[in-house]
């Protein structure tokens, strides 16, 4: 058991990492970013494999070391369990007057009519006895150590479960934006993280459909940031062909199916229309803009391969209520919509997206594109407030920020194993309890006198660890086998 202890306060240290650094599994785009910001770190760390903490090798030998060395301290200790439970109580030990509680009662019956009385006692105390000769030998709390190895049990269900949901369960991440849809398959994901058992044909089949996104904001007065208090996502959910409103809040998370969807980010997705010279629209769509600050000011990409003489890529910067600092930036001074403005920076030339090679949305590689607007292009950035149209340069074509609609990100979560975790918690903790709360104790009761007015009897006890209330418990077995008798409960004068 000792090893298991340190083992469990391993895998306690082990799982460290997996709070400090984001996970592959749970947010694959803070990995990106991280390797952004820190290359060369990123190389050690995931050649260690931090970022896929809870599946890396040593992470699992720890896991599997404490599921192992479990097993082997309960199955012996179910063993010997079982055989003390089967056997009788102890022999009554020589020297009574050694043991906790020893106190002496007089009885007026004979020494048979008093052990009878005193296994009757004992049997209503819930004491299993054995008599040997002129003494009884009484023991309870076996559900002690009954609750210890449901406890030990219930740690080996839940490792087994937890390791079960790491192979059979999966995670999932999509943006939604307003008026849109997501369908539960496999290929509306943006990232998808699946377990080593994990089956396709086992989705569950379900559409989440964004229909409103509501924030509240508080103002600090001391800094004058808004601090979020709630976020609401208004969204209508299919299921099995019937629709049903539901709302998905941060810490209320959206059950469907065997599935949870939980909230994760919010933001706006400016709706960007590109038209080509002649003024047909050859691009039209919201595009996510990724928060930066706490006022939402975010930065999106817009990449439009089709349409136009040349392919076109944009760096934008989005302010839900644009102010104006002295060098002359922009900034968003409040994180709802109150003065919304896009300004794009506009690039040129061959974007990589027919190349077969997965690109990244939500950046745009320029080493090879020509700048037209804004940095050291020579022509101002295109400047959009909502419903405003801009030029671009050289006559090729224009751009329109056309409606504001938001976006959430949601994370779909699936582990088939909850409620076998759950069951087998409640049942370490039950265990855990009955084993702290349930004394294992040992009465004994011999006859070490007899004459013409009866038989003095002799009372002891002794438990498994420390028992404040054996003493009072040895003292209340012999008042109640001294009344059953009919004699003086207090102790016999030696």
């Amino acid at each position: 058991m000792r090893t298991a202890l340190v083992l469990l306060l391993l895998l306690s240290v082990a799982a460290i990492p997996g709070s400090l650094v984001p996970q592959r599994s749970a947010d694959p785009n803070g990995v990106v970013q991280f390797r952004d910001n820190n290359p060369d770190l990123f190389a050690v760390l995931d050649t260690l494999q931090v970022f896929d903490t809870y599946t890396s090798v040593w992470f699992s030998s720890i896991y599997l070391l404490l599921f192992v060395s479990l097993i082997g301290c309960v199955i012996p200790r179910t063993r010997h369990h079982w055989r003390a439970l089967r056997a009788a109580p102890p022999a009554t030990p020589a020297r009574l007057n050694r043991l906790v509680g020893h106190t002496e009662r007089q009885v007026p019956v004979d020494a048979v009519a008093a052990l009878d009385a005193g296994e009757r006692v004992l049997r209503r105390a819930g004491f299993r006895v054995a008599r040997y000769g002129n003494s009884l030998s009484a023991e309870r709390g076996y559900l002690r150590e009954t609750g210890n190895l449901v406890f030990h049990f219930a740690l080996v269900g839940v490792l087994l479960t937890v390791g079960l949901a790491g192979g059979f369960g999966y995670n999932g991440q999509r943006v939604i934006v307003q008026g849109q849809s997501f369908t539960n398959q496999l290929t509306s994901f943006d990232s998808f993280s699946p377990g080593r058992f994990f089956d396709e044909t086992r989705l569950d089949p379900f559409s989440i459909r964004l229909d409103d996104f509501e924030a509240v904001y508080d103002i600090n007065t001391e800094t004058g940031v808004p601090i979020p208090l709630d976020y609401t996502a208004s969204v209508t959910v299919v299921e099995n062909g019937v629709e049903r409103a539901e709302q998905i809040k941060v810490n209320e998370p959206l059950s469907i199916g065997g599935t949870t969807s939980y909230l994760l980010g919010n933001g706006f997705a400016p709706w960007i229309t590109v038209y080509n010279p002649e003024g047909t629209a050859v691009f039209s769509q919201p595009v996510p803009f990724l928060p930066q600050t706490a006022t939402l000011t975010s930065l999106g990409v817009v990449k439009v391969p089709d349409g136009l003489d040349e392919q076109l890529g944009m760096i934008g910067f989005f302010y839900p209520t644009a102010a104006t600092l002295e060098s002359g930036a922009l900034t968003s001074i409040f994180p709802e919509p109150d003065l919304p403005v896009v300004t794009l920076n506009a690039f040129t030339g061959d974007l990589g997206v027919n190349e077969g090679v997965p690109r990244n949305v939500y950046s745009l590689n320029t080493d090879d594109l020509t700048q037209i607007t804004g940095g050291e292009s020579g022509v101002e950035s295109l400047v959009l407030p909502l419903g405003e149209k801009a030029e671009l340069p050289n006559g090729l074509g224009s751009v329109e920020f056309t409606s504001l609609p938001r976006f959430v990100s949601i994370d779909v979560h699936h582990d088939p194993t909850q409620e076998g975790v759950f069951i087998s918690s409640v049942l370490a903790l039950l265990g855990l309890l009955i084993s702290l709360f349930v004394p294992r104790r040992r009465v004994w009761i011999s006859v070490v006198r007899s004459d013409d007015d009866g038989v003095t009897l002799e009372y002891a006890g002794l438990a498994r660890g420390d028992d404040p209330g054996l003493e009072r418990a040895v003292t209340d077995v012999a008042d109640a086998h001294a009344a059953a008798l009919g004699a003086p409960t207090a102790p016999a004068r030696v």
